[in-house]
């Protein structure tokens, strides 16, 4: 059987070893941008024949053969070969193979370089545009919650430890926030991977009187390169997706984070549906938060995966080098993971009960209401470091007796501020209600309900645009 003779092996004598063939192949993984190549495939071909550089013929015909690889490719009957290494190649080979020697024009013009930057060009986008889709998905079960929950309340931390109350709706809408920013950042990433470098050909451009532009058209495309050296050896558009996808599964990684303390029996402020939980092996009483605790560990993977080709390629002189090919895996494992996991907490989140009864009971503890007492006798004229004293003995004393602040009485709190011509009146009841605390917080993205109906508008009316 003669052995497959390579695109580029014209000057070589002897066979490609196979272990190095198995070594530098990506066939193995770059095929998952097939519908890329054969998309700039025949934004090519159109645009040499529009140049006069092949006849329109001649394209018609590598046109119509692209799709039959495409068909053969969707329909399982390629046979992918090693031997010729990449997704370009491959295609190529095939195509070559149903429309005869009119398949050897289509690289007229272009290189492996800007063919494959073209590929994953399109890819990253495309990715790109999925995960704000899907980011937007999130977002609407986040509103979703809120909007269900605007009326209860639970304690805010700072230190991990309870601090002030807050409504559930406020701080589910944290993180509605968070991942607006993550889409703002996808947008921006977007728009500077979907840049056309065809036409840079190997680096220095190419002799052929090309149309770029005519290929970005085609290809609904932001623009074309600049600088032929730079857009063969740029990965940057990569390392900002990569980077977006972090920031995601970061935010991600600190919902599960609460979730799985939430759900522990000691909080009790959720219940997670069967359908995103597991059990024991051995303890049939456990109910385990294992999503949110794998999605918590694929962060990790992300983060890996940035490092990966940050390392990969900071030590590339330009332009291209064969060190570029292991671009594709780190961002690829990236794209499943935060696919994946966005789907995944939009789900999950739906299915989550909030046990309402929990979360009011544990406002009691921590004394929640303490800046109340300490706002409402500045009012009265006492300056705030002082309140603060005042306060924190009012907490010491509340503590000793085992009861909260809101159980003190009236002679308790007029004993702690003696030194100060002040009285404290029933009015202190009023402020040191949890619910009224939340209420009187209505400045612009603050917890309390006005401001909260607001964030929810906003963030419903974005969503509808």
């Amino acid at each position: 059987m003669t052995a497959q003779v390579k695109p580029w092996g014209g000057r070589f004598k002897e066979s490609t070893s196979k272990e190095v063939e198995a070594y530098t192949e990506s066939i193995s993984f770059d095929t998952k941008m097939y519908k890329q190549d054969i998309m700039g495939s025949k934004a090519h071909a159109k645009m040499l024949a529009k140049q006069g550089i092949i006849t329109q013929e001649e394209a018609n015909i590598l046109c119509k053969g692209l799709d039959s690889v495409l068909a053969e490719i969707e329909n399982g009957t390629l046979t992918w070969k090693q031997e010729l290494e990449d997704v370009h190649m491959n295609i190529e080979t095939r195509l070559t193979e149903i429309v005869g020697d009119v398949g050897k024009k289509l690289h007229t013009g272009r290189s492996r370089n800007d063919q494959c930057c073209l590929d994953l060009r399109l890819f990253t986008s495309d990715a790109l545009r999925e995960w704000s889709h899907l980011a937007k998905n999130l977002i609407a079960a986040f509103v979703h919650k809120a909007e269900e929950n605007q009326g209860v309340l639970l304690p805010g931390c700072t230190h991990m430890q309870p601090a002030q109350p807050v409504s559930l709706a406020h701080h589910l809408l944290a993180y509605a926030w968070m991942f607006k920013r993550d889409i703002e950042r996808i947008e921006q990433a977007e728009k500077r991977a979907r840049i056309s470098p065809l036409g840079a050909a190997a680096l220095a451009g190419t002799t052929y009187n090309l149309n770029p532009q005519s290929v970005a058209n085609t290809l609904e495309m932001y623009g074309v390169f600049k600088n032929s050296m730079d857009t063969v050896a740029d990965r940057d558009y990569v390392l900002e997706a990569m980077f977006t996808g972090s920031v995601i599964m970061m935010h991600l990684s600190r919902f599960c984070e609460e979730l799985i303390w939430w759900a522990n029996p000691q909080f009790g402020f959720v219940q997670l549906s069967d359908a995103h939980s597991t059990g024991s092996s051995i303890m049939p009483q456990k109910k385990n938060p294992d999503v949110a605790e794998i999605m918590r560990g694929k962060t990790g993977r992300t983060y890996g995966n940035l490092m990966n080709l940050l390392t990969t390629l900071k030590g590339l002189p330009l332009t291209y080098n064969r060190d570029l090919q292991e671009d594709k895996i780190p961002f690829m494992d990236t794209d499943k993971t935060v696919q994946s996991s966005l789907s995944i907490m939009a789900d999950m989140l739906m299915g989550i009960r909030f046990r309402v009864e929990k979360m009011e009971k544990a406002l009691k503890a921590g004394f929640l209401n303490a800046t109340e007492f300490a706002d409402y006798i500045t009012t009265k004229g006492i300056p705030f470091r002082e309140s603060h004293h005042i306060t924190g003995r009012a907490v010491a004393m509340a503590e000793e007796r085992g009861v909260g602040l809101e159980d003190l009485t009236l002679n308790d709190f007029n004993m702690l501020c003696k030194d100060y011509s002040i009285e404290i009146t029933d009015e202190v009841y009023v402020y040191l209600d949890y619910y009224t605390a939340v209420k009187r917080r209505n400045v612009s993205g603050g917890t309390g309900p006005i401001s909260v109906k607001n964030q929810l508008d906003e963030l419903k009316n974005w969503l509808e645009s």
